[in-house]
């Protein structure tokens, strides 16, 4: 086997990936600083949806139903959500953070806050 950064052959164990600690270190610093800046985008569109929904929403307000082309004019970001929850009436709820929509075939948006 060779060492996946410099290609020298490797000595020793059998499952062995790097042929020094120099190598093994520069893989991972690479693989973390490419993590980190993906990362950083995903978690920028999240933050920015977040605040979408909770300009729409408002403060005092629990649930508020809008059309679908007022988000996407705010340059609201559906493909991207934390996590979804499907109710007991198959209904998909989209959870970004604290907050939740959930579309409807007549191209309206109903938009939540989950209680704390």
């Amino acid at each position: 086997m060779k060492c996946k950064i410099c290609s020298k052959q490797l000595v020793g164990r059998r499952d062995k990936l790097f042929c020094s600690v120099k190598c093994k270190n520069f893989y991972h610093v690479n693989l973390r600083k490419v993590t980190a800046i993906e990362v950083e985008k995903i978690d920028s569109i999240l933050h920015r949806n977040r605040s979408i929904l909770l300009e729409v929403l408002g403060k005092n307000k629990v649930q508020v139903t809008v059309e679908r082309m007022m988000l996407e004019k705010k340059n609201f970001t559906f493909k991207y959500h934390t996590h979804q929850h499907i109710n007991s009436k198959g209904k998909v709820y989209y959870y970004v953070y604290d907050f939740a929509w959930m579309e409807f075939s007549n191209d309206e948006i109903l938009i939540i806050r989950k209680s704390k």
